[in-house]
């Protein structure tokens, strides 16, 4: 069995991701899995401020 990596979204939708792309995306995991909490940080950061740019001003 032969898989395939595509790119699921955007302007290069359905193509093949290049070597450049491959090595970016592995070294963005190693990150988050040497450094779990800082991910949850950034995500509970991102959360508070979608929730302040929702709030009627």
């Amino acid at each position: 069995m032969r898989l395939a990596l595509l790119i699921p979204t955007g302007r290069r939708k359905g193509q093949n991701p290049s070597l450049s792309s491959i090595y970016r995306a592995l070294a963005e995991h190693e990150k988050t899995q040497a450094y779990p909490e800082a991910v949850e940080t950034a995500h509970a950061d991102f959360a508070a401020l979608q929730q302040r740019d929702r709030s009627p001003k």
